[in-house]
């Protein structure tokens, strides 16, 4: 197989971002399955412009989208896009879309048709915090999900494709001391286990792992 994993850039005034930073140090070949990483820009639709270039240049049989969620204290594999943007900031070309439809002949969302479930556990049983995600926030991480689900409905019928959202990284906290933190290495370490649950089978479990509110 050949994978896809992005990382965005540096938004919403930090310097780093800790998906981008954690993609760059994920191997390039897991269980002889090559690892490609594309950084993009975290700016509505262009985002989906540069995913698509690249999709367009490979065949992938995998796309994963890394995301940053400052707030969060375990990675968190997403479970589905919405087809709405509603930027509580502005994205890195000073855009905030407020309500806006993301693609108006696209269905009201799209559910990830990765093993989510899988992921989750996989991450846990290898020692770093996850939790299953309903929600990808209304900001271009969601945007980035949605428009994943939105190629694979049009043009790239084949391919799997999801999102996790990691936490911040120690550096990024020196100034936010009730913000949850977690170390580069560890969110790789995550990244990792939940691409070779991904590898191992692309049928998922059946667990509890819902939430009441």
């Amino acid at each position: 197989m050949r994978i896809l994993i992005t990382g965005f850039d540096p938004f919403g005034g930090e310097e780093i971002n800790p998906a981008l930073e954690a993609v760059k140090q994920l191997p390039d070949n897991i269980e002889g399955h090559t690892i490609d990483k594309l950084e993009i820009p975290t700016v509505f639709h262009k985002s989906k412009h540069v995913l698509e270039a690249s999709m367009k240049q490979y065949d992938y049989d995998i796309v994963l989208a890394i995301g940053q969620a400052g707030g969060r204290f375990e990675l968190t594999p997403e479970r589905v896009g919405i087809n709405i943007d509603d930027a509580r900031i502005a994205d890195n070309e000073g855009q905030q879309p407020i309500d806006e439809c993301i693609q108006q002949d696209g269905a009201p969302a799209y559910f990830s048709n990765l093993p989510v479930k899988r992921m989750t556990e996989a991450i846990k049983a290898n020692g770093v915090p996850a939790r299953l995600s309903n929600t990808a926030g209304t900001f271009v991480c969601n945007h980035i999900l949605y428009q994943l689900g939105y190629l694979h409905a049009t043009q790239f019928p084949h391919i799997k494709f999801g999102f996790i959202h990691v936490p911040f990284i120690p550096e990024q906290v020196l100034d936010k001391p009730e913000k949850p933190s977690m170390s580069v290495e560890t969110i790789r370490k995550g990244l990792n286990a939940a691409l070779e649950a991904i590898i191992e089978s692309d049928e998922d479990i059946k667990v509890a792992l819902g939430e009441t509110h």
